[in-house]
């Protein structure tokens, strides 16, 4: 094997995770002059270099490009890694750029876009995990590494039962942000307890009460399936309400509305992430 062959495939290999780990949990190469706190993300290092600063976010959102003129904001897990060239021999921004590429192609993923000026754009789908790699090289003495592994995000803040109260007393329905799913299941998130908990206590304070809870989806995929997501979603609901918080079944309904009443267009990311909803709707006493 040619000396140059043999050193792509130890820099390719040596970028190469041994297998699809959580960001932040693979091997540090140069311990003792990294950043305080600081290691690799997701995918190793370019030999000889360290780390000059890094941050990491529960949940922060990233432009990636998806063509010339097209971008991509993707959210959740966010980890920025700063390297420093310490070695002796400079790697080219075009070395850099191989190197993760043909990582990320090794373990199934993907080159989103080159914009062949020093960024580079990766995606890996593996295990019901995506993460998105974007990797800043235009100066290879010192490069950036944008990692976000694509999550929603906890809900901190919730509707109270007073607001409920307003909206249905008002115009007969609410929305209830908070109550999450992952994508095509209907079991209740944990992190979805918050806002199901302030709909217990909105009828528990009135005990003469009763509403349906209604299931949306986005426009995506069949009519059939995701009128029946829907069903199952809201059915999730009712079955919390009763089992967790001992609120009397005869006063809840559940309904899946499925795609037919979007409170936006369709046509985006944006616009699909509001009609992904869970609404209260006023009975008759």
């Amino acid at each position: 094997m040619p000396n140059d062959r043999r050193v792509k495939v130890r820099n390719t290999v040596g970028l190469i995770v041994a297998c699809f780990v959580g960001i932040g949990s693979s091997a540090v190469l140069a311990a003792g002059k990294d950043a305080a706190g600081c290691q690799d993300p997701f995918l190793t290092r370019m030999p000889g270099y360290d780390i000059s600063r890094c941050e990491k976010k529960d949940f922060e959102a990233h432009e990636f490009r998806a063509g010339k003129e097209k971008t991509l904001t993707v959210e959740g897990r966010f980890t920025e890694v700063m390297y420093g060239f310490s070695g002796r021999t400079e790697p080219s921004r075009v070395q850099i750029q191989r190197n993760y590429e043909n990582a990320v192609k090794a373990i199934g993923g993907q080159v989103v876009y080159n914009d062949d000026e020093g960024s580079l754009y990766l995606k890996v789908v593996k295990d019901g995990r995506e993460v998105w790699v974007h990797v800043d090289a235009y100066i290879s003495s010192q490069y950036r590494v944008f990692i976000v592994e694509k999550a929603p995000m906890a809900q901190d803040v919730v509707a109270d039962a007073k607001a409920f109260q307003a909206g249905l007393t008002s115009v007969g329905h609410v929305e209830v942000p908070g109550i999450l799913f992952d994508t095509n299941r209907a079991d209740l998130k944990p992190e979805s307890e918050r806002a199901v908990a302030e709909v217990a206590k909105l009828l528990k304070g009135s005990p003469e009460m009763k509403v349906w809870v209604v299931g949306h989806t986005d426009a995506s995929g069949q009519e059939a399936s995701n009128v029946a997501l829907s069903s199952a979603r809201a059915a999730s609901v009712v079955r919390a309400l009763a089992e967790k918080h001992g609120i009397d079944k005869k006063r809840l309904g559940s309904f899946g509305a499925g795609p037919y009443a979007p409170v936006a267009a369709n046509v985006s990311e944006e616009g699909r992430k509001r009609n992904r909803r869970v609404e209260l709707v006023a009975k008759l006493p």
